[in-house]
């Protein structure tokens, strides 16, 4: 027996067996009676058996017929189902993803690293940039405004969010240049404890706290200067005097434009940069796709030497990894 029967033969098989006439059948597949008759015989020869008695009475379903109706019903079933996946993964190819900052990755070409491989893979889809205040650590996360994001760690209720570490990079100080601690190569975190520090809005919570340096302090609360959102408010409040800041390495160059400059600090942990998503966005196809070359971008050494941690940092907190 040719087992080369087409999906169109079972579906007009199906059909006339539920109608039990011929014409109501080709009306519901909007072909003509004698197409459709034609097919059904066609059909019946392949596979040596008449499915169809036909008399002056009408169409009734053989024994061959009424043995085939159910699982002619259940391939064009799985058919459409599988033709409904293809149409998702389309999709998926041809629709926007977008990506969260709060400051841009930089870090020798990682983000055009990342788009390059990823377009690689999805072609069709729009990546949309979209740059987010300090006063979300999330970077659109927390809101839906994003579909991934780069954002600093740690972030607030860290057990929505899985992540993929692309930088890990020592924090500095930034000073005004005219600061005397200015005139030293390297600095000691204590020696700054008594002096103004900037601080992120309140709204960014543990981040906050992660660039006063809480975890340093010994329990002694910093003196806050004034609050920043921003690179450009962070250099204009450097510049007037206003307080110190820890800056990450790779975002030194965003304030360090004339009056200001850094120093390193030792006695305090580094930063770390990340891509991250929604814990339950992990299974689409496009965050984890841009995921991947993010972490591909960050292991080939598009960050300035970074590496991926994303395996550690989710066993850390029980995130899971894309796959």
């Amino acid at each position: 027996m040719t087992m080369d029967v087409h999906a169109r033969d079972l579906r007009y098989f199906v059909a006339v067996a539920e109608e039990l006439h011929f014409t109501r059948a080709a009306e519901r597949l909007y072909v003509s009676q004698p197409a459709l008759s034609k097919q059904i015989r066609a059909l019946e020869r392949q596979l040596g058996a008449e499915l169809l008695r036909r008399d002056r009475h009408g169409v009734a379903l053989t024994a061959a017929g009424e043995a085939l109706l159910p699982h002619a019903r259940t391939v064009l079933a799985a058919w459409e189902a599988g033709a409904a996946a293809v149409e998702a993964a389309k999709a998926a190819q041809r629709s926007s993803l977008v990506v969260g900052m709060s400051t841009s990755p930089g870090r020798g070409g990682l983000l055009p690293a990342i788009r390059s491989r990823f377009t690689a893979t999805h072609p069709e889809t729009t990546v949309r940039l979209r740059q987010m205040s300090w006063d979300d650590p999330t970077a659109g996360l927390a809101d839906g405004t994003a579909d991934v994001a780069f954002v600093w760690l740690p972030l607030p209720d860290e057990e929505r969010y899985a992540w993929t570490v692309v930088a890990e990079e020592p924090r500095l100080l930034a000073l005004p240049e005219s600061h005397p601690l200015a005139a030293r190569a390297e600095l000691d975190f204590a020696d700054v404890l008594d002096e103004p520090f900037l601080a992120l809005p309140r709204s960014a919570g543990r981040l906050r706290d992660h660039w006063l340096a809480l975890d340093a302090r010994a329990g002694r609360p910093p003196r806050i200067g004034a609050e920043i959102s921003g690179a450009e408010e962070t250099y204009e409040a450097l510049v007037a005097g206003l307080g110190l800041c820890l800056v990450a390495e790779g975002n030194a160059p965003l304030i360090t434009r004339g009056g200001v400059t850094t120093r390193p600090v030792r006695d305090i942990g580094p930063s770390r940069y990340a891509l991250a998503w929604r814990r339950e966005d992990g299974h689409r196809p496009l965050v984890r796709a841009y995921a991947q070359a993010c972490r591909e971008s960050a292991r080939r050494g598009a960050g300035n030497g970074a590496t991926s941690h994303d395996s550690a940092a989710a066993e850390e907190r029980h995130l899971p990894a894309p796959q």
